[in-house]
């Protein structure tokens, strides 16, 4: 019999192409570039630039596939929604949906916990961490519960004080710029004319691996598609130019680093960008405690988004009949998926008072690699369909084939890595990642979608 139902509400489109820019950018200026530089310099010397080039090529080609795909299927599954309508398989399309969501999940909780810690070195005396953090993520969920506007408006601000941080870094040294050859490497041979002669294309792809993880965060763009006006351009458009930014920036601050900083120094520091900069500013007496602000501001920054995609994912996939459709409901005066936000609250508060978060963070690294290779391989098979909708932003077909084969790629180097290394620990992540897949599969095996909520989906 035909199910009378009605369908859920749908989501207000409400953001305009800078504010998808915006969007981007904050996903991906993190706190993490404050640790990566130094990381980055231990392979790759002065030529530390060349890895974020590289790692741009490469995340570019599946941020090009995201831009096409979040045009033409503006849904809030994001990935999910794309993978069902490509493949047809509900327990591929349920397997991505989870790996997506984890990714933000862990992400959340580590995040809060690192906040709650900055704050305690702040205010100079002791918090409790966890209590402090679940608290932090109740405020990020009610600023998504009040709307998304309010949403983008908390995002603008940390997004401009995190992007600020890093420019007034290269602001005060760009000075020293020029100072060192920027193609000096470890491997260099010995001697003043053998510099740059260490520069292999396999040790620019071993530090481009190390940097690419610096630009994910464009592929949260997909799940607020739906609340997009004119997603056709404005999707490509944000993302595309979110990732330019970045670059520019990671480019910029990686040159003066090194140049400010011998790489040795910097490789082994323990918080390279501070070592930065004190040495370009000593006259800053209060450097320590801004940078700990933008700290605070960055990974507060992440957390909203997090939360957001995450939210709309859970209201994505419940519409499509891969989760429960008490989910999809929107708050009737709010218009926010109010029931997927209090069950995100309730999970990463369970993350957060578990402890175990940073292996599953890890993993969760490799399921996005995974889930970005299906999404290429999704647009693969859509470009090929001819009753698929054309027309926008488009993208010749070699750019998602050379997509999926790099993120394969990245997933071999992370395991192969495991498989080398002895020691146990460098395992947990791969072993982590398989048992996420397993029990999505068994989870799907037990909630079995509709067929007729998954035959919408695919309209």
């Amino acid at each position: 019999m035909p199910d009378d139902s009605p369908s859920p509400p749908r989501l207000t489109p409400t953001l305009g192409r800078w504010q998808v820019l915006c969007y981007g950018l904050g996903s991906m200026l993190g706190a993490g570039i404050y640790a990566l530089i130094g990381r980055a310099a231990e392979s790759l010397g002065n030529a530390v630039w060349l890895a974020f080039v590289a790692a741009m090529v490469a995340a570019l080609l599946t941020g090009l596939s995201y831009a096409c795909v979040g045009g033409r299927y503006p849904q809030a599954g994001g990935a999910a929604y794309v993978t069902h309508r490509a493949f047809g398989r509900p327990a591929l399309s349920y397997m991505v949906g989870i790996a997506v969501m984890m990714s933000g999940l862990t992400s959340m909780a580590t995040g809060a916990q690192a906040i709650a810690e900055n704050l305690e070195k702040a205010v100079g005396f002791a918090l409790p961490i966890k209590l402090v953090a679940i608290a932090l993520v109740f405020l990020v969920g009610a600023i998504i519960f009040r709307g998304l506007r309010e949403s983008m408006w908390v995002n603008l601000l940390c997004t401009v004080v995190e992007a600020g941080g890093l420019l007034f870094l290269i602001a005060i040294g760009l000075r020293f710029w020029g100072q060192v050859n920027y193609l000096e490497t470890p491997a260099d041979l010995p001697g003043p004319s053998a510099i740059g002669s260490g520069i292999t294309l396999s040790l620019v792809l071993q530090g481009a691996v190390l940097t690419f993880f610096s630009f994910i965060g464009f592929e949260d763009i997909l799940n607020v598609s739906e609340e997009v006006k004119n997603p056709r351009s404005a999707v490509p458009f944000g993302l595309i130019g979110a990732m330019l930014l970045a670059t520019l920036i990671y480019l910029a601050v990686a040159i003066t680093a090194v140049s400010v900083v011998p790489w040795r120094e910097l490789a082994a520091s323990k918080t390279p960008l501070m070592e930065v900069a004190h040495r370009a500013a000593p006259w800053f007496g209060g450097i320590d405690r801004l940078y700990l602000g933008i700290t605070i501001f960055a990974i507060g920054n992440t957390a909203l988004l997090n939360y957001l995609m995450g939210s709309r994912l859970l209201y994505g996939m419940s519409r499509q009949g891969l989760l429960p459709r008490g989910l999809a409901q929107l708050h009737p005066r709010r218009g926010t998926p109010h029931v997927a936000i209090a069950l995100l609250f309730a999970i990463v508060t369970g993350l957060i008072l578990s402890g175990g978060v940073k292996p599953l963070a890890e993993a969760t690294v490799l399921l996005l690699l995974v889930v970005f290779t299906l999404v290429n391989l999704s647009l693969v098979t859509l470009k090929l369909r001819p009753a698929e909708p054309t027309g926008g932003f488009d993208v010749p077909l070699l750019v998602p084939l050379l997509g999926a084969a790099v993120c394969l790629l990245l997933v071999g180097v992370r395991v192969a890595a495991a498989l080398r290394d002895s020691s146990a620990a460098s395992s947990v992540a791969p072993l982590i990642a398989l048992g996420i897949f397993v029990l999505s599969f068994l989870a799907h095996a037990w909630m079995k979608p509709q067929p007729e909520a998954l035959e919408q989906m695919g309209e």
